[in-house]
């Protein structure tokens, strides 16, 4: 009798811990939403802060290679068609490859580094059937050609800064070093070098601060909630730095749940705060960004997993995307 009471509060505890009978805790400690951070150059080039998932104890460096690829269009008239306050109309890609590596029980560092693009692209008329097939209504695109590039920025004394496309150049390089609270959440410090050869409206041109706090909470053994709660500063810099913010806020709620058999699905919102200020006529740079991250994964036994799911805009009056499409693959 004592023998089974001790079999089932162990499989109690477990069902508490979100671990389901003969599942190693290690093995569902690495099941974590995806590294996310905004692909807009508008947003990229000015705050440091991203989402970073619970990294799991392991002894060995665990890698992560990211594919993102989205197009936006962002237009704010003045008091003319001819009288353009901001424009951004663009494709974007970036290639990101990230590693973390376990120093001790409790702490860990990491690193990512990217390579990125923004040009005229050629999705504009499949993008514009696929909101129009889901019924989102995107006025700006009826404004431009279809895959047209231009990017610029108007003060209210009429000086406009414009920034050329660029096929390919290099991004901040981050590195951080976290702090594991048990199971359940962990702290990070994470800077952002200026290592970014795409120039003003592509790279912050200085470095970045800032501390990121993500907890997770096993619902049940098929459903894990995780959320963050981060602080970044970042100082002025460029021909911008007069409508620019310092500090920012991010916050983020998701879940990822098993679909079925190695399936996961998985939803996290994403809600960072204005990038620049007092911005004139131009909308969506002070306003909130609000972006939802979905998809799917597909886990194998090794505990490697392969990614893909979309990006999409919740608020087109900000400066989130209208449609990234994300792929990735972690070991």
């Amino acid at each position: 009798m004592t023998a089974e009471l001790r079999r089932r509060g162990g499989v109690l505890c477990a069902l508490l811990m979100g671990v389901g009978p003969g599942t190693a805790p290690a093995r569902l400690s690495a099941q974590s939403l995806p590294l996310i951070h905004s692909i807009n150059p508008v947003a990229e080039a000015r705050s440091g802060l991203y989402f970073q998932p619970l990294v799991p104890r392991s002894p060995h460096w665990r890698l992560a290679l990211g594919v993102d690829y989205a197009s936006m269009t962002e237009v704010n008239l003045g008091f003319a068609p001819t009288d353009t306050a901001y424009l951004l109309d663009a494709e974007v890609y970036r290639l990101s490859l990230s590693g973390v590596r376990d120093l001790g029980p409790r702490t860990f560092v990491m690193a990512e580094l990217s390579l990125g693009g923004a040009t005229a692209g050629a999705l504009d008329e499949f993008l514009n059937w696929y909101h129009g097939l889901l019924g989102i209504v995107y006025p700006e695109r009826e404004t431009r050609g279809l895959n047209q590039f231009g990017y610029r920025y108007q003060f209210p004394d009429g000086r406009t800064v414009r920034f050329s496309s660029r096929s390919g150049y290099l991004g901040d390089l981050r590195v951080g070093l976290g702090v594991r609270h048990g199971t359940w959440g962990q702290a990070v410090l994470s800077v952002t070098l200026p290592t970014a050869t795409g120039g003003d409206g592509y790279a912050r041109g200085v470095p970045s601060a800032n501390l990121l706090n993500t907890i997770r909470m096993p619902v049940t053994p098929g459903l894990i909630y995780e959320g963050s709660l981060n602080l970044g500063y970042t100082p002025k810099h460029g021909v911008l730095s007069s409508v620019e913010h310092e500090a920012f806020v991010l916050v983020t709620s998701g879940v990822r749940w098993r679909t079925v058999g190695r399936l996961w699905s998985f939803g996290n919102l994403y809600w960072h705060s204005p990038y620049y200020q007092s911005a004139a006529q131009a909308g969506q740079l002070d306003h909130w960004e609000l972006t939802v991250d979905f998809g799917w994964i597909i886990r194998g036994r090794s505990g490697r997993e392969f990614r893909f799911g979309m990006a999409e805009d919740l608020q087109p009056g900000g400066p989130a995307v209208d449609a990234n499409f994300r792929l990735g693959y972690a070991w």
